[in-house]
């Protein structure tokens, strides 16, 4: 099977949904758990350049170190948010999906559904009860 890699944090349902829905369609992933394991700023840079997506988009907002590293500004660089990611995990958005179709965030959870290489094989319901279905 494709090598797929999820960024992972487990306390997010999000996370947990889209790992759930990668191995229901029969794919064993490597999960990278993120907090743990960071990203060097090479990976990290090219992650956002696979996404095609601004360091602003990646960002958490919702998260303790945003306000207090002062990343609510509208000045601030990308250079200054991916050094504060570096410095804090916690303020990268998740999870992220490698697939050889593809780099994506996926929130929500059915996004991973665009970039897996094999489609969704039955209904999936996620943890709080919704369904997906097949295409």
């Amino acid at each position: 099977m494709s090598a797929i890699t999820l960024y992972h944090n487990p306390q997010c349902g999000t996370s947990r949904n889209v790992l759930a829905l990668i191995r229901h369609c029969g794919i064993e992933p490597t999960v990278i758990h993120y907090l743990e394991n960071p990203p060097d700023e090479a990976t990290l840079r090219d992650l956002l350049a696979k996404m095609a997506i601004s360091p602003q988009q990646l960002l958490r907002r919702n998260v303790a170190p945003y306000h207090d590293l002062g990343l609510d500004n509208d000045n601030i660089s990308d250079d200054q948010i991916i050094a504060a990611m570096l410095q804090e995990p916690i303020l990268i958005n998740r999870p992220i999906v490698i697939t050889p179709k593809g780099c994506k965030l996926c929130r929500p959870s059915e996004a991973v559904l665009e970039i897996l290489p094999v489609a969704l094989p039955t209904v999936f319901y996620k943890e709080d009860g919704e369904a997906i279905y097949p295409r």
